[in-house]
């Protein structure tokens, strides 16, 4: 997720709002730089575009020292006192009118020399120039941290809780975060959220807290991000909008890119359903307030055509893909629309239109420099077209031409270049090419194991690892890799994500190739659960990983439970219809193979019984081979669904009544496609 906004000292305006409860406050921290839109710092709400410094009604008062000054004009014979008192206020405002970097921190020294290092205007000036140095993406972070902390230890001393505390925790905690200090950054960002939720619940008419308050969420946001934190990302991300939408105007064009943003971010963690009504309120929002063909509306378009391409609803995503093509090559955003070519290209290949989609990437492709990541993009792409046409001579000349180029942006661009040796994997791995495959995986991991922020790659590639390792039978150097691959993957995207229950599978697989059902069972029930949540019971994975523990509970001859779960396997690909009709004819062979196996002992003790009974023998067989206690309590499901309970009471002594009651319960048993249980 792109860090959309930088912290500023704009936010230091709003404090303006409660000068009558701090005295110290400084009177015109005001820029045009802001890590929040400046619209979420204006008053009142129904006037988003209004800045401060404007002749708006309601526009904040900038307060000046003179304008409070009690004193007669300063004269060569006013006492030294009094003559130091005015200099001080001079050099104070200087550095509050100071605009460019160089005139802030030279007014600062000269500002600060006059102050004691306790003095609270010391603080927020502190905190004035390591703002404006972040707004203005200054490299020299180490000197914004300095800055910022220097502010924090003479702001919070005395432990109150003050909005200027919870700014200056936010600067530390961003610089932290530009540091790639993720756990300095957080343990500072969520001191700030406290103190702002004390500040809020107070409701002070004095002072709006909600501009700062989503300066801190956002920052959470990517410190939970580069952490892999992605999914309590998402809830800081969605209490970001909850203030725009208190803050500004319902229709506005801030309220569409809010949503389109949060849109993104589900999108990101590959939730699509979430995804999808956001980034169509966005789309709403911008074609009602600024028409068809504005950029914005170009920029939800390509998004909701990367969303139903994610739902596999590819005639909509290609749709939306056309539309905001059209709208890009109006406004002559030659980039932006090389990359929705390839979207559309990608569109094509999902709908089976290889041809089509080789035509579009040569197109593209002339239009690419030699050595641009994009052009390797292109010829992936280009790969996958001819792979699927199974022409894997030319799949593979593309796939070294995006290879030559990646090698030289490993240094500067890691993370996309790690996740096209993905792509690439993928595509050897389709041509049976294991050992091309592995190593570019492993390239890939030794890059993002240096990347904090990239963690939900690492678990991406960790368990494709291990795939590739029971594909090629080396299951036990798999397992590792599998195991790391959950643990990370729950990290990144929360212990239900179906990515988690694909690795869970794979890892019962990898069980049951050892030999072991037992844990392969463990495994496969992990992973149905998850399944069932994130996917739904009758998705066809969902089936797929119910059938895997059916098969575990056999190996393991615990045929009750397996019959239990071939049964539901029976019912959900009954619940598809006619398109899953060979799936359904092969997981009612598997039940009745079962039901053969459960009940394997009864027809040799029958035979065994006719045989006796033809010789005139009247005495009961010995043979015990199904170890049932006298007293056993049977339950089948009849044709109706009603529950029947049998009771089968088997006495050698009784010859008749014996053969009637097993003979009963193997004819109604075999007869239904029923559960069978033991108590």
């Amino acid at each position: 997720m792109k860090r959309t906004f930088s912290s500023s000292f704009l936010l230091l305006s709003t404090l303006l709002k409660s000068t009558s409860r701090r005295k110290f406050l400084p009177r015109s921290f005001f820029s045009d730089h802001s890590s929040l839109d400046p619209s979420l710092l204006s008053y009142p709400i129904s006037s988003p575009n209004l800045k401060p410094g404007t002749d708006h009604p309601f526009t904040l008062i900038k307060f000046h020292s003179r304008c409070f000054q009690t004193f007669p004009d300063p004269s060569p014979l006013l006492p030294s006192r009094q003559r130091n008192i005015q200099e001080e206020s001079d050099l104070e405002e200087s550095f509050e009118s100071a605009t460019t970097t160089e005139e802030i921190l030279k007014s600062f020294q000269a500002f600060a020399a006059t102050l004691d290092e306790k003095d609270k205007r010391l603080g927020l000036a502190c905190l004035k120039v390591g703002q404006h140095l972040d707004s203005i993406g200054t490299d020299d972070h180490e000197n914004i941290l300095s800055f910022g902390l220097r502010a924090l230890k003479i702001l919070d001393d005395g432990g109150d809780a003050s909005v200027s505390v919870a700014m200056a925790l936010h600067l530390v905690g961003s610089a932290s975060y530009d540091l790639k200090r993720f756990n300095d950054s957080l343990g500072f960002l969520n001191r700030a959220n406290r103190i702002l939720g004390v500040l809020e619940k107070e409701n002070s008419e004095e002072f709006d807290v909600r501009p700062v308050i989503h300066a801190v969420q956002l920052q959470l946001a990517n410190t939970k991000t580069a952490m892999g934190r992605r999914e309590e990302a998402l809830l800081n991300l969605k209490r970001c909008l909850e203030l725009k939408e208190s803050i500004l105007e319902p229709k506005s064009r801030e309220m569409g890119i809010a949503y389109r943003d949060l849109a993104e971010a589900y999108a990101a963690v590959l939730n699509f359903k979430e995804a999808l009504p956001l980034c169509e309120k966005a789309l709403e929002i911008h074609l009602s307030r600024l028409g068809q063909n504005s950029v914005e509306v170009a920029h939800d378009r390509r998004l909701l055509g990367v969303i139903y391409t994610g739902l596999e609803d590819h005639v909509k995503a290609m749709e939306q893909n056309q539309l905001s093509k059209k709208v890009l090559k109006s406004w002559g955003m030659s980039s932006d629309l090389i990359l929705a070519e390839i979207d559309a290209a990608n569109i094509q290949i999902a709908l089976g239109k290889y041809d089509e989609a080789v035509k579009t990437l040569k197109g593209v492709a002339q239009q690419t420099e030699k050595d641009s990541e994009i052009r390797a993009l292109v010829f992936i792409s280009m790969a996958k077209a001819l792979c699927n046409q199974e022409k894997f001579a030319e799949g593979k000349r593309c796939l070294e031409i995006s290879c030559d180029i990646l090698e030289k942006k490993e240094m500067h661009l890691p993370s996309k270049v790690a996740e096209a040796y993905m792509e690439i994997s993928s595509l050897y791995e389709t041509m049976n090419e294991f050992a091309t495959a592995i190593p570019l995986l492993k390239r890939s991991l030794g890059m993002i194991e240096k990347l904090p922020q990239e963690q939900h790659m690492e678990g991406n590639v960790l368990g494709k690892i291990g795939w590739l390792f029971l594909l090629t039978g080396k299951v036990e150097e798999g397992i590792p890799y599998l195991e790391s691959a959950a643990e990370r993957l729950k990290e990144s995207f929360g212990a239900k994500h179906f990515a988690v229950g694909y690795i869970y599978n794979n890892l019962g697989a990898a069980y049951m190739e050892l030999e072991r059902p037992q844990a392969a069972a463990q495994m496969f029930a992990i992973s149905k659960d998850i399944m069932d949540v994130s996917l739904g019971p009758h998705h066809a994975d969902s089936i797929q990983t119910c059938q895997s523990l059916a098969n575990a509970y056999s190996a393991m001859q615990s045929y009750t439970l397996a019959l239990e779960f071939q049964q539901k396997v029976v019912d959900a690909w009954a619940s598809h219809g006619a398109v899953a009709r060979d799936e359904l004819k092969e997981a009612n062979r598997i039940l009745e193979d079962l039901k053969k196996k459960s009940f394997g002992w009864i027809p040799d003790l029958i035979v065994e019984h006719a045989k006796s009974l033809a010789e005139g023998n009247d005495t009961a067989p010995t043979k015990h081979a199904w170890n049932l206690k006298p007293w056993s309590y049977y339950y089948v499901r009849t044709p109706e669904g009603s529950r029947v309970r049998l009771r089968a009471w088997y006495r050698a002594q009784n010859r008749a009544r014996y053969i009637f009651g097993v003979t009963w319960l193997i004819f109604i048993g075999l007869r239904m496609p029923s559960r069978l249980h033991t108590e």
